[in-house]
């Protein structure tokens, strides 16, 4: 059934369908940056809103650090019109989840500077390359 399911997630680009447990999460995570990688020009912004506004209404303990990847995508994605979306997650699901995702992200959309930006971007795919054993010599 595992199986099944992920050939239908890997697919149809639908992690929602995944049943969420806590390790689940971080398979998500992961099956997350397997599919979009950190080309933030080519990975559809309009996906990643749908998935954080399902993990907001369907929230389930344990789900911080897909929630924070989803974020972080949208954050390094650059639309100022997703400052809401963002604060919404680190604000109103619970407290672990809002110290996951970056209040310097929320910050730096609003402010637009360029110089943080690239060091923040740098700083979400180098964590996410030395949590996930990714290769570290390109992005």
């Amino acid at each position: 059934m595992f199986r099944r399911l992920f050939s239908k997630a890997k697919k149809n680009t639908d992690f929602s369908i995944m049943p969420k447990t806590t390790t689940n999460n971080e398979d998500r995570a992961e099956r997350l940056i397997n599919e979009y990688g950190f080309d933030f020009d080519s990975i559809s912004k309009t996906e990643i809103r749908t998935l954080i506004e399902t993990e907001l209404f369907e929230f389930q303990q344990g789900s911080s650090e897909y929630i924070r990847l989803l974020c972080g995508y949208l954050y390094c994605i650059g639309d100022e019109t997703d400052i809401d979306l963002i604060k919404k997650a680190k604000y109103e699901i619970n407290f672990d989840v809002g110290q996951m995702i970056d209040g310097a992200w929320i910050e730096n959309l609003e402010n637009k500077n360029p110089d943080d930006r690239v060091r923040l971007i740098n700083e979400f795919i180098s964590y996410y390359k030395n949590y996930f054993g990714l290769d570290t010599t390109s992005t």
